[in-house]
């Protein structure tokens, strides 16, 4: 068993960073080398701005190459809930954007030529228990009939054809919803990123920022740089320079394990309708087959904000008993990877994006940005192009979390909290 991310193994390594020293004055100076930074980088160098990529370590080492491998539209709330916190014009421009996240996806993949196995699966969002369903039933009438028409509710019966599990008692079905090789795209629009002019910086973390007049400042081991603007797009990575961020983010890991290859008839058994799975429960389970039919199993396995072998090994023993109790017919299944990464929670789950702190940023994805963050990096582009403000969570208030700096010490009770809910609920 390998303890590294199956997309970074199975991706070739991004040969286009810029070996020289971090140096130079820029329009724009990008935080992050991940699918926002990269995104925005390659956006702006195709509008002719001079642009800079400043990555802490490899294109991708975060969330971007850490994931699920999920490209799924529509909320990770209850759209239910979501109106009844933002209002029903936010939350329904908010569920859109998610739509159209997957759309900016797919775009790039087609315009840059991609080899990132794409594919519009769908998504099934499973009801672990009864109660559940009648919770999916409420929340997809307001979808189908406000938001969303390409979706359906299954029932029981319906799932025959699309999960080997008897454990599920009905699904919603989002049928935008799509998947791709992370590690793939991720090289491949850095790649664009730097085809199109900007400078990609690896091993490069901010450690030091300043204003000098109008322009910004930025240092790293390697040198520093200035900008015109900044745009931070860091997520459960940011680092001290930028306190106001870590002070409204939650790092939390996200364990995941990938199996040997499946044969076609273990496929069958499993997910014969190869989408992408999510199951209902607070600490839940997401699941989907990889391009070379491996399935990739991961969850909250644990509340930690620690991701190294030791905490990815512990982690995965509790995954791979999750995925004996859903598919019992895999209980002895080599497992061939075992990895984690760190998400960037809010305290209400809702991504931000716009202008704080002196800086650009987006971020915030809360464990559903495989997609949205791609997008955000082109509308938080256009905004520093003077071109339409797009941005679906605009002056949505974003407060500090009470007694947070950074380290989030009170995970494990969130974590006992989300149990009970999961046991009694």
């Amino acid at each position: 068993m390998r303890f590294t991310s199956y997309w970074h193994d199975t991706a070739p390594r991004f040969e286009g960073a810029d070996p020289g020293p971090v140096e130079g004055h820029y329009d724009v100076a990008v935080v992050g080398g991940g699918f926002t930074g990269l995104a925005a980088a390659r956006h702006l160098a195709q509008a002719g701005a001079r642009v800079a990529v400043l990555e802490g370590a490899r294109v991708g080492a975060g969330a971007s190459g850490r994931n699920g491998g999920h490209l799924n539209n529509g909320l990770a709330h209850s759209y239910l809930a979501a109106k009844a916190e933002l209002g029903p014009e936010r939350a329904r421009a908010l569920y859109r954007a998610f739509d159209d996240a997957v759309d900016t996806v797919e775009g790039i993949v087609a315009a840059e030529g991609l080899d990132c196995a794409f594919r519009r699966s769908g998504k099934l969002k499973l009801a672990s228990k009864p109660a559940h369903l009648a919770g999916l039933a409420r929340n997809f009438e307001a979808v189908h009939a406000e938001v969303d028409p390409d979706t359906a509710l299954l029932s029981a019966g319906d799932l025959a054809g699309e999960i080997g599990s008897g454990g599920f008692h009905g699904a919603m079905l989002s049928k935008k919803s799509a998947m791709m090789h992370m590690g793939r795209f991720v090289t491949g629009l850095a790649g664009a990123a730097a085809r199109h002019g900007a400078r990609v910086f690896e091993d490069a973390p901010v450690t030091g920022r300043q204003r000098q007049g109008s322009r910004h400042a930025l240092e790293t081991p390697r040198g520093g740089v200035t900008a015109d603007e900044v745009l931070l797009a860091t997520g459960a990575y940011t680092g001290r320079p930028f306190g106001y961020f870590r002070r409204r983010l939650v790092p939390v890991g996200s364990f995941i394990i990938a199996t040997r290859p499946l044969t076609e008839a273990e496929v069958g058994a499993t997910v014969p309708g190869d989408r992408t799975y999510v199951t209902s429960l607070n600490i839940g389970n997401y699941f989907r087959l990889a391009p070379d039919r491996r399935l990739i199993f991961g969850g909250r396995a644990r509340f930690s904000a620690t991701s190294d072998q030791r905490s990815d090994a512990r982690s995965g023993a509790i995954l791979r008993a999750s995925l004996a109790t859903i598919f019992p017919h895999l209980a002895a299944i080599e497992i061939d990877y075992c990895w984690g990464g760190l998400v960037d929670m809010t305290k209400d789950r809702f991504p931000r994006a716009g202008i704080a702190d002196g800086v650009h940023f987006a971020m915030g994805y809360s464990g559903h940005g495989a997609q949205m963050s791609t997008h955000m990096g082109v509308v938080m582009a256009d905004i520093l192009l003077g071109r339409a403000d797009r941005n679906p969570t605009a002056a949505l208030a974003w407060p500090a979390i009470p007694g947070h700096l950074g380290k989030p010490w009170f995970l494990p009770l969130v974590g006992t909290y989300y149990k009970l809910l999961d046991r009694f609920r």
